[in-house]
């Protein structure tokens, strides 16, 4: 079994587990009460409060969509430069990532039509609580469709997952791993306490976002993808620190993810 093969299973697998664990059981409920104060109807957090929303929503939101610009521009504009030609491969899958995760992720959410925690009655809202395998109430009447599962606001944070592809080493590899996991759970844990999404919502959206990262490097770079796992690199000696970037068909260890 290829890396790639592996890696898409494993991650199809945590998906697939993650959205029956969720189903059948109310752990979502569970983790979100902790974050919901009862006797006061509101949440740990209100999401009207100025700057968190501009460090953890508006200005996140923000860098995603400089990245993406940035990546574009390079890309089009400086494509000629020799390190750019050296990392194209890898430049180019982040930029598709930072471009395709985040639409493809909404555009599941405009057919999803599950409720966010703010929105359910037990929270103080007008909705039953409905899971992707369970159906509103008889008589239960909606205007329009309701946008929230899963969550697209950490959707930027996973897609930067692709960073792993624009690295050589593993250590270069791992920081950048261990980046965008910090920035994407800050994103959507900020969106939990303040009951904009349930824990399962970021969940699927980060396996989602694994997936479809795959399948892009793979589209992009399908021999490079194909060589991963099967050799080792060397540890960089001090002269070549610096050029711990350059995707270019280096193969990795494949414990260096999952």
């Amino acid at each position: 079994m290829t890396w790639f093969t592996r890696q898409f299973a494993t991650t199809l697998a945590l998906l697939l587990g993650t959205i029956a664990f969720f189903e059948l059981t109310d752990a979502d409920l569970l983790v979100q009460d902790l974050l919901f104060n009862f006797d006061t109807g509101l949440w740990l957090l209100d999401k009207e409060e100025p700057i968190s929303r501009l460090l953890f929503y508006s200005g996140i939101r923000n860098v995603y969509g400089l990245a993406a610009l940035c990546l574009i521009g390079t890309l089009v504009f400086f494509r000629k430069i020799p390190r750019i030609r050296e990392n194209w491969h890898g430049l180019l899958i982040v930029c598709l990532s930072l471009i395709l995760v985040p639409l493809i992720i909404n555009l599941i959410k405009a057919v999803s039509n599950v409720p966010c925690p703010g929105d359910l009655e037990l929270y103080g809202g007008d909705y039953p609580h409905v899971t992707l395998f369970t159906a509103y109430p008889e008589g239960f009447v909606q205007e329009y469709n309701i946008r929230c599962y899963p969550a697209g606001h950490a959707s930027g944070g996973f897609a930067l997952l692709s960073l792993f592809f624009l690295f050589r080493t593993p250590r270069a590899r791992r920081r950048a791993v261990i980046t965008a996991m910090v920035v994407a759970w800050t994103a959507g844990l900020y969106k939990m306490i303040i009951g904009d999404h349930f824990l399962s919502h970021t969940l699927v959206t980060m396996f989602l976002a694994w997936l479809l990262i795959l399948s892009i490097a793979r589209a992009v770079d399908p021999r490079a993808v194909a060589q991963l796992g099967r050799i080792k690199p060397a540890e960089p000696s001090a002269t070549t620190h610096r050029h711990d970037s350059v995707w270019s068909g280096a193969a990795i260890d494949p414990k260096d993810m999952l």
